[in-house]
């Protein structure tokens, strides 16, 4: 069965959207909205649909980028696909960040890295598989770089603010993969593996994924 899964990403300045039949990633489109997805995210899915002859109605599962990252961006594609989901009686999954960024790695223990702002980054470790290792976190880079187990493969969509760190550490000649701006084609692919389990959700049962809770208070205050 080729379920089609409808997957955004809105939690920083560059976001995307993505069709996923099957596990395949039909088409991946990268936005970029700073002053906010609010006003173009619908107009940008009807267009994505449009050229592959769907309409919403075709969706069978909603996918969303749940963080962490910007409070508002966070927030706009949860309820997109909240509202979406539940207007046409579909599924949802929510995507971490991290988890999708390290599908782009390839060693058997990926350690994805964001910004948190605050002289802070979130940070986790994945398996191959997907499966997570060491819990998402926030914390300074030099405490989680000591934190680390042996033998990770960075990936972030910027390193350049991380990389003067790992100078003199046990992780100067580590790989580093750069994770592009667009994850909404990880988060489909995701979501369409949670699909098949019967993992994914109703729309009421999802939530965003801020890591340091804190941050929502935060982010509000800057939008």
């Amino acid at each position: 069965m080729n379920e089609l899964t409808l997957a955004i990403d809105t939690t920083h300045e560059f976001g995307s959207l993505a069709l996923v039949s099957a596990g395949d990633v039909l088409d991946e489109v990268l936005l970029h909205a700073p002053e906010g997805f609010g006003q173009i995210l619908f107009g940008r899915i009807g267009q994505l649909l449009d050229r592959h002859g769907r309409n919403i109605a075709d969706v069978d599962c909603f996918a969303a980028a749940s963080g962490p990252g910007s409070f508002t961006g966070v927030r706009i594609g949860l309820a997109s696909v909240k509202g979406l989901a539940e207007a046409f009686q579909k599924k949802v999954v929510a995507v971490s960040n991290l988890a999708a960024m390290a599908a782009f790695g390839s060693a058997p223990l990926r350690a994805t890295v964001l910004d948190a702002r605050r002289g802070e980054v979130y940070g986790a470790v994945y398996d191959a598989g997907g499966g997570l290792v060491q819990a998402e976190t926030v914390m300074p880079f030099p405490a989680w770089l000591a934190a680390l187990p042996e033998a990770v493969e960075f990936i972030a969509t910027d390193f350049a603010p991380f990389a003067p760190a790992l100078a003199g550490t046990r992780f100067a000649q580590a790989v580093v993969t750069i994770a592009p701006r667009a994850l909404a084609g990880a988060i489909g692919r995701i979501a369409a593996v949670e699909l098949r389990a019967g993992h994914a959700r109703d729309p009421a049962a999802i939530d965003a994924n801020y890591v340091r809770r804190s941050d929502a208070e935060l982010f509000w205050k800057e939008y």
